[in-house]
């Protein structure tokens, strides 16, 4: 099999396996009787972000731990730039109250926690996975205490998911979940190994295919999902979902995977390059939200994110 089609493959297989595992691990949780909103907040948040949890793994287990560097800093920085970029170019996105006031505090703190910990250890030593799993567990904690405080319910587009799987058995949810796993796992393998190969055939680092091609190919998923919803004309939730996408690409995959071995920087890019661009995209989504446009993201705004996506590609590739 040739190494882009190894790589395609990876990506499909990953797409259809999170939507397995989505479907699989929400049913199994209402079947535990866990509320709606729990599982809206933490079930799924967490299944969608399996692709880019079993891609870096795969990668950190094969020795290519830029592809997890990069694969995690890459689907982040397309989140906010590409994704956002290209809804707001739909409707005008509206920053939810929760957002200004929880999402994207915690995604500022845990960008910039992240980024101390790969300046000072280069890389996430085995006990600070540890830590990023504990700051998760209690970002989760605020974040259904907020909810349930404020009697917020859960997004349209859950609503549907949870209905359907409310009414699948226990051995269908089990069925979803276990070939969900399966089929990422085996996504995750032919995604890596392509990666690589490539990497040697044309000569280039797999950081810079990780936070180009991998990185769009994990964001698929939540490309989708907002467009849906700004179609809906749901637009306060593009912005909230996606930056509880990044909270959980850093605190959850990286903080799972470092927790079963240290990752450690070989590509000094990932820090001095990458990372840079995206704790700047990070605070330039801030002033967004706080500063320029009464919460909410413009078409112009927009056409921004999109520009600065186009430029970091460019400069990740031709630098």
């Amino acid at each position: 099999m040739s190494p882009t089609i190894s790589l395609l493959l990876g990506l499909l297989l990953l797409f259809f396996g999170g939507e397995l595992l989505v479907r699989g691990s929400v049913a199994l949780a209402l079947k535990m009787r866990i509320s709606t909103l729990v599982v809206g907040m933490t079930v799924v948040s967490f299944a969608t972000s399996a692709p880019e949890l079993f891609v870096s793994l795969q990668a950190v287990l094969n020795g290519s731990n830029d592809i997890a560097f990069g694969n995690v800093i890459g689907s982040n920085i397309a989140n906010i730039t590409l994704v956002l970029g290209v809804t707001a170019l739909i409707f005008r996105v509206k920053i939810s109250d929760q957002t200004a006031t929880l999402n994207y505090p915690v995604l500022l703190l845990a960008s910039l926690i992240f980024g101390a910990v790969l300046f000072y250890f280069n890389g996430i030593p085995q006990e600070v996975g540890f830590v990023f799993i504990f700051l998760l567990l209690l970002f989760t904690w605020l974040l259904i205490s907020k909810s349930r405080k404020e009697n917020l319910k859960s997004a349209p587009d859950e609503d549907e998911l949870l209905e359907e799987a409310s009414q699948d058995s226990l051995f269908k949810s089990l069925v979803f979940l276990i070939a969900g796993i399966l089929v990422l796992k085996f996504g995750a393998d032919y995604l890596v190994d392509g990666t690589i190969a490539i990497a040697k055939k044309f000569e280039i680092s797999e950081r810079v295919i990780a936070v180009t091609v991998v990185a769009i190919g994990t964001s698929i998923p939540e490309l989708a999902t907002s467009i849906v919803a700004a179609l809906k004309k749901e637009h306060n939730l593009a912005v909230g979902n996606l930056i509880g996408s990044n909270i959980f690409n850093i605190l959850a995959v990286l903080g799972l995977v470092a927790s079963m071995k240290e990752i450690t920087i070989i590509d000094s890019a990932i820090l001095s390059f990458d990372y840079v661009w995206m704790i700047v995209i990070t605070f330039i989504i801030g002033l967004f939200i706080y500063a320029f446009s009464k919460r909410q993201i413009s078409r112009t705004e927009g056409v921004l994110l999109l520009l600065i996506y186009i430029a970091y590609l460019y400069f990740s590739i031709y630098k």
